[in-house]
């Protein structure tokens, strides 16, 4: 994200474990129609055109709670109707296309159940994704797919153009949605800032530097990790506002410092590490490399000082990469994009820095770049 946010990847459970920690029996195979691989490619082509209406189908499930009523246990189809307020038939046709790929279980009989994805459609579990659905499934974010065929002429992002505003202006003027994606992108955050802190030691570092860090949740898991470590949140101020009691929440408020500011203005100087966490996704090469290059001018002479950008590095070629997806969310959104290393290595250097080391591609990476 950008100054008022993070993002991240999601969690798993292991095998034949749902969400609340009960088993169940896996499905015989993966989801999907039989012997998938022995169909024809032009049909296999026209299947993939069928994820929107999955995608559609998962959200209005998720809109009306069918998973929160069933963590009691299965209910026939009249039954989970009548207590989420559904019209019987349209229930009944919508968890059968979802039961397809294996969300939900909908028995001969006529009950209905839930499998392990659905398990995380639940609002009630550690792993939820059910507030990421619900944004995925938003005007915020399907209008501008129905105008991508713009954007693959121009280059640009079509959401300013559909909305007549920015994204995040967007959600100043839709307090409902700027509170789902909030909530969404905290769950994702939780994931992935234990993720990165159990990859990379920051304890290595006196003073550590959070640029456009939100409300401070990276840091404050990081200074709870590290006692020794000091640290600075630095975002727009309407951003932090509330950092300073989230800080003291955690109880490492004597170890943080709050500022407010801007990543494209002036850094607060003399910190061993700057961390940018989820940001230069958000931005073009112009834009990021006007933020790396600030960055650049807080550390000045210190040559031992090292930024470290929290990013996912996309896989190459052709491999399988859930970044590879989310990337066509940036080009729409903002203009910006997931990066693979090659591209990492242009960006930091374009912004006075230097990569060290080799991150793992198609996952979230600690870059850690010297300056130069």
């Amino acid at each position: 994200m950008s100054v008022t946010g993070t993002s991240g990847t999601t969690s798993h459970d292991e095998p034949g474990a749902n969400a609340a920690g009960a088993t169940e029996s896996a499905p015989p195979g993966p989801p999907g129609p039989p012997g998938g691989a022995m169909i024809p490619p032009h049909a296999r082509l026209l299947l993939l055109t069928n994820g929107k209406r999955v995608s559609q189908v998962v959200y209005a499930l998720a809109e009306a709670g069918v998973a929160d009523v069933l963590a009691g246990g299965e209910l026939t189809v009249p039954q989970l109707a009548e207590k989420t307020g559904t019209d019987p038939g349209a229930l009944r046709r919508m968890l059968r296309c979802a039961a397809a790929v294996g969300v939900f279980t909908l028995r001969d009989g006529g009950k209905v159940g839930l499998t392990d994805m659905a398990q995380a459609l639940r609002s009630d579990v550690p792993n939820s994704q059910r507030d990421m659905i619900l944004f995925n499934g938003s005007e915020a974010v399907n209008r501008p797919y129905a105008e991508i065929s713009t954007a693959l002429r121009t280059g640009r992002p079509v959401f300013d153009e559909i909305f007549g505003m920015d994204f995040f202006g967007y959600l100043r003027r839709h307090p409902e949605t700027s509170a789902l994606f909030d909530r969404a992108m905290s769950r994702m955050s939780a994931t992935t800032t234990q993720q990165l802190l159990d990859a990379f030691d920051f304890g290595r570092f006196r003073r550590v530097a959070d640029i456009g860090g939100g409300q401070g949740y990276f840091l404050s898991e990081l200074l709870l990790r590290h006692q020794e470590v000091r640290g600075t949140l630095v975002d727009q101020p309407q951003v932090v506002e509330n950092a300073p009691g989230f800080f003291a929440e955690k109880g490492v408020a004597e170890r943080a410092e709050v500022v407010s500011g801007d990543f494209f203005g002036e850094l607060p100087s003399g910190h061993d590490a700057y961390v940018l966490k989820a940001v230069l996704h958000d931005w073009d090469d112009a834009a990021a490399t006007a933020i790396l290059r600030g960055v650049r001018r807080a550390i000045g002479d210190d040559t031992a000082a090292r930024l470290v950008v929290l990013e996912h590095v996309l896989a190459p070629g052709d491999a399988w990469d859930q970044g590879k997806f989310l990337d066509i969310d940036m080009l729409l959104r903002f203009g910006g994009g997931e990066r693979d290393l090659a591209e990492w290595r242009e960006l930091l250097a374009a912004g006075g820095f230097a990569l060290e080391g080799e991150p793992a591609a198609g996952r979230w990476a600690a870059l850690v770049c010297r300056p130069v």
